[in-house]
């Protein structure tokens, strides 16, 4: 039992391998493989496919140490979840903040990307490309309202026929592949590469997306692994082909290209090439949000239930239900956000950057929290330890995006000010029944307005 709910009885109707590897993959792959090939090139040419090898290895144990802590104890709350467990009840609040509220940042600045490359392959303005990311937002939010089920099997078609899309593009292009394309191999010298490497991270970001979604899975102690490794195995294969695709069909082409997977399409397809790259920028751009969406809104009820939101929000915190209220939330910060940047009052870029400081924090925490939690001295324990120092690396060059991070962390620990708190140790009534949970004790834990009895878990790891 977690949190007094019962999870016994929604077993059957949980996530299968196939649907949480949906939900994985939909996360990863993102609107950033539309348009990254062509940047990346342009800063360090046929070099570049260097820098996707080089993050897909780095992600690799950054994939697995957030299943590994996702297995050990499956929660809605995720990294969150993570760092109490490693570090306390402040710390969690921080990192909780951080992923939740950066939603009405990243959602629709990601929705307008895609809007604008589904704008300019059916020949469309501003409007349509506006137009477009409402209809995005309003399908992720929409999937999220009939359930989680009904929105990984969605999500699961939609990535099907995303990766034979995909596919295809590379199938269709490989006849026009030149050998001399590839040379020289490094215009910009290898140093470039490390540069790339920084800006193609947008597009490996998302595992701590699903870390959300763990007590949803049918049985994460087996599916949690495998799904991980048939995310990295799909993610890798499409991102590899394509950009190799494209620098080997395009050429000196590629740099200056918008969009590079429409011109892929076009060297088989010709006319046809156009509708096909909406769908991929559609699908592309769902993907992300359905998943970011889908584990934010019950994060959202969990931080609820722990008392650093309002209570009114922690209805739907069990497995298999809705969190409604949560979600509804989300959805009205981030269409005010959408509508302020359709009207020119906010900026896109500060959007993007605002997010992905706020997720590059978040990956960090995890990531540190992983140290205290993992044992110690195995592959997955050095492997956390030096993703965590790029990910502490990555985050101090935000530059002013750290103000947003910073401000949320702020609000979060205001929100525990001692006056809110029981007792001297500085801990929430909900909490302090969870501290005597490790103790050995049940506990009676008050949960969404109900009093209900939580049995003992078992205590955290020690430190190493």
């Amino acid at each position: 039992m977690i949190r007094g709910v019962n999870i016994n009885s929604s077993k059957q109707a949980g996530l299968g391998l196939f649907r949480a590897t949906g939900i994985y993959v939909g996360a990863i792959l993102g609107s950033g493989i539309l348009v990254l090939p062509a940047i990346a090139a342009k800063e360090a040419g046929p070099a570049s496919l260097l820098a996707w090898t080089l993050l897909l290895v780095f992600c690799t144990p950054v994939a697995f140490s957030f299943a590994e802590m996702s297995r050990q104890q499956p929660d809605a709350g995720g990294i969150a979840h993570f760092v109490t467990r490693a570090y306390g009840r402040r710390a969690s609040a921080v990192a909780g903040y951080l992923f939740y509220f950066a939603i009405p940042f990243g959602a629709p600045a990601t929705a307008v990307i895609g809007g604008n490359y589904i704008a300019h392959a059916l020949g469309g303005g501003r409007g349509t490309a506006l137009l477009a990311a409402a209809l995005l937002l309003a399908a992720a939010f929409g999937c999220n309202a009939v359930g989680i089920r009904m929105s990984s099997g969605i999500q699961l078609v939609l990535m099907v026929l995303l990766v034979g899309l995909l596919a295809l593009a590379v199938a269709l292009a490989a006849p026009f592949a030149r050998a001399e394309n590839f040379t020289p191999f490094a215009p910009h010298g290898y140093w470039a590469v490390g540069g790339v490497a920084s800006l193609l991270f947008f597009c490996f970001a998302g595992w701590e997306a699903v870390t959300h979604l763990a007590g949803e899975f049918r049985n994460p102690e087996r599916d949690l692994k495998r799904a991980t490794w048939l995310t990295l195995v799909v993610v890798g294969v499409v991102y590899i082909g394509v950009v190799a695709a494209s620098v080997a069909v395009l050429g000196p082409a590629l740099p200056g290209s918008d969009v590079p997977i429409a011109q892929l399409l076009e060297k088989g397809l010709g006319g046809l090439a156009a509708p096909l790259t909406a769908v991929a920028a559609a699908v592309l751009t769902f993907g992300p949000i359905n998943t970011f969406v889908a584990g934010a809104s019950r994060l959202g009820a969990s931080l609820a239930s722990d008392g650093v939101l309002p209570r009114s929000l922690a209805r739907g915190t069990g497995p298999g239900r809705v969190p409604a209220a949560s979600l509804g939330l989300l959805a009205a910060m981030t269409f005010l956000s959408f509508g302020a940047a359709a009207a020119g009052l906010s900026n896109m870029q500060f959007q993007i950057g605002a997010a992905s400081a706020c997720f590059t924090a978040v990956t960090a925490f995890g990531l540190v929290a992983g140290i205290r939690l993992l044992p110690a001295r195995t592959a997955a324990w050095y492997g956390v330890i030096v993703a965590a120092v790029v990910m502490l690396a990555v985050l101090l060059f935000s530059g002013w995006a750290l103000v947003v991070p910073l401000g949320l962390a702020a609000a979060a620990v205001w929100v525990g000010r001692p006056a809110g708190w029981a007792g001297r140790r500085g801990l929430p009534a909900v909490w302090a029944g969870r501290r005597g949970m490790r103790a050995g004790h049940p506990k009676t834990a008050v949960t969404a307005g109900q009093l209900e009895t939580v049995p003992s878990a078992a205590p955290p790891p020690a430190r190493p």
